[in-house]
């Protein structure tokens, strides 16, 4: 984020430049100096040949020279070819500003999905423990049916071996809650620490209905899409701009101060000079130059133009897989709640059969399993329902009303 602020400091400046293109720049200055011509030069032989007044004083030999005074430039932006640089600027200043925008709610939706992972992590890992005493309460059970000669040493192996997979499970959930936590802590910019979080009503959030049927001005307000609008629209006054270097640019000069060989006479009257003067430079041969920047600038900006094209297409898709996300999600997840109930039901009644000898222990085994893997998809779905409500918060450009 830092490093995109200071590219819109970068941008900014670039737009002060550009300004300060098409405004007069004046100058004020001074400078000494001497000169001593040879006598065989033009100047040498005026200097030999003037003819002095008697009782007036002689030229210096050499000729120092002081001099101060302000001098002048200004081309006219007759084509708007400065104006325009300036504009440009503007708009990928502007643009640059958006792109900032866009990251922050990618930032933010990364947070927050990186956030509700650590808090599923979370309901995973309790599911987990609580399965593990479920499992060593069935196991101490098993170990007495076996002691009593009613089942094998294979009940109590294969009891024991799901018991050691839950356990080993549970190591594997703490390491990736370890690793979000410190995702989230690299996202805020500071290093690992616990993260504080309430995770117990993870499975009771609810979501606020979303309408179909969205109108294109929440699509208008994704920053990226004004991005590439902006792109668009600085790429147009780039063509501007090239095309503007084909025509003949007019510059002024002028120049006032005062001159003479002597610095006690810069005060005086007749040491002042002036000058004025304008120039009209058009290119004439060998335009090659202006010729490929023009025509860059022209495929620069129907690059602009699919880019805009594919930034709002890929809006429109996002929003509507989210939409579709949210509402089979749902769905999913009411189904999957009722599978859990029933399972976790099953639990009890296979641990009643088998203590009754009504049911052999695979049954209790593999319903010990299923219930297990329905109540961590539980949490995934939910998960799943998380990151479908975060992506649309990001594909309508962070919020809606």
């Amino acid at each position: 984020m830092n490093i995109t602020l200071q590219e819109i400091e970068i941008s900014k400046n670039e737009v002060k430049a550009r300004k300060g293109e098409y405004l007069p720049f004046v100058n004020i200055g001074g400078g000494a100096g001497i000169d001593k011509g040879s006598k065989f030069t033009r100047n040498g032989i005026v200097d030999e040949n003037i003819n002095i007044d008697p009782g007036t004083t002689d030229f210096p030999d050499p000729m120092p020279d002081f001099m101060m005074g302000i001098s002048a430039s200004w081309e006219l932006d007759i084509w708007k070819k400065l104006r325009n640089a300036k504009k440009a600027s503007v708009a990928k200043y502007l643009s640059s500003v958006e792109g900032k925008n866009f990251m922050v709610t990618n930032l933010i939706a990364e947070i927050a999905h990186s956030y509700y992972e650590l808090i599923a992590l979370d309901n995973q890992l309790e599911i987990v423990q609580k399965n593990i005493e479920i499992q060593s309460n069935v196991l101490q059970t098993i170990i007495q049916q076996k002691e009593a000669a009613k089942v094998t040493q294979l009940a109590v192996n294969r009891f024991e071996a799901q018991l050691l997979n839950t356990q080993n499970l549970q190591y594997e959930i703490q390491q990736k809650i370890i690793e979000t936590e410190n995702k989230l802590n690299f996202l805020i910019g500071r290093f690992p620490q616990p993260v504080q979080r309430t995770s117990k009503t993870f499975n009771d959030i609810v979501f606020d209905a979303i309408y179909e049927g969205l109108p294109s001005q929440l699509l208008e307000n994704r920053s990226d899409i004004r991005q590439a609008e902006l792109e668009l629209t600085a790429t147009k006054l780039d063509v501007k701009v090239a095309k503007a270097n084909f025509y003949p640019s007019i510059g002024i000069k002028a120049n006032v101060g005062y001159q003479a060989f002597n610095p006690k006479h810069l005060v005086e009257p007749e040491s002042m000079f002036f000058s004025l003067a304008g120039d009209l430079v058009a290119p004439l041969i060998n335009r090659n130059a202006i010729k490929a920047a023009y025509f860059s600038a022209n495929a620069k900006q129907i690059q602009a133009v699919y880019n805009y094209e594919r930034t709002i297409l890929n809006a429109y898709v996002e929003v509507v897989n989210e939409l579709s996300k949210i509402n089979n999600f749902a769905k999913s997840y009411q189904t999957k709640s009722n599978e859990v109930e029933i399972l976790s039901q099953s639990i009890t009644i296979s641990n009643n059969l088998f203590k009754s000898a009504r049911a052999d222990y695979m049954e209790v085994l593999l319903t010990q399993r299923e219930a297990l893997e329905s109540r961590m998809e539980l949490i995934e779905i939910k998960m799943k329902q998380m990151n479908a409500k975060i992506n649309m918060y990001k594909a309508l450009g962070g919020g809606w009303n």
